[in-house]
């Protein structure tokens, strides 16, 4: 695992925006990936397949919205007793979709090579969140009960950010010390050279976000 504010981190207690609750793994998953990264930073999977699976390779893929296929990111061999593992250099940032596909024994018609033969999505499917570093700062008091440029009231209890150019509304994932937090962007700014995001002053507290500082994030769209 990745260290400190850009640490590969566990899902958040707090989010705008749950997900739902999934049971924690127990080790005996066809797929386990780490769920949050930062780019160029290292997502590690692994997981479990029959023992009699031993010594077929595990493909790791990730799918791409823009061509709507596969991309291969990393290979790996079942071990004996059915486990495997592999990495992967994160290189696209984003919410993305990823599974384990298993190469089958049975010969390929096209002169013998291996044919890949997936799993379904719940047992072999997982979902990695990659952040680009940013750095942020936080606002509110002064402002409380003003419209912000969204059009939004700005109150203590105000989910989002405030981002130069995005669209109004954009859903945006935010990583900070092992808190993850999804929410929208609400308002414009920073206008202070160096700073990449704004966040609203409860959005700051559910990350423990106190100061000028670096986080990850990353716009959903």
């Amino acid at each position: 695992m990745l260290l400190a504010a850009f640490a590969l981190a566990a899902p958040a207690a707090a989010s705008a925006q749950s997900t739902g609750g999934a049971a924690a793994p127990t080790g005996e998953e066809p797929m386990i990936a780490t769920p949050h990264a930062t780019l160029n930073g290292t997502v590690a999977f692994n997981g479990t397949f029959a023992g009699a699976d031993a010594g077929r390779t595990v493909t790791v893929e990730r799918f791409d919205t823009v061509t709507g296929a596969w991309v291969a990111l990393a290979t790996a061999t079942v071990a004996s007793d059915g486990r495997w593992s592999a990495l992967w250099r994160a290189d696209v940032a984003g919410r993305l979709r990823t599974r384990a596909s298993l190469a089958s024994r049975r010969a390929a018609t096209d002169g013998g090579t291996e044919g890949l033969s997936v799993l379904s999505a719940s047992d072999a499917e997982a979902v990695v969140t990659v952040y680009r570093r940013a750095v942020a700062s936080w606002y509110g008091p002064g402002f409380y009960g003003r419209k912000t440029a969204c059009r939004v009231k700005l109150t203590r209890s105000l989910l989002g950010v405030a981002h130069k150019k995005l669209p109004c509304g954009t859903e945006v994932a935010l990583l900070y010390r092992g808190e993850t937090i999804t929410v929208p962007v609400v308002d414009r700014g920073p206008y202070i050279r160096g700073r990449n995001w704004d966040l609203t002053s409860a959005t700051a507290r559910a990350l423990g976000f106190e100061a000028v500082d670096r986080i990850g994030a990353v716009a959903l769209r």
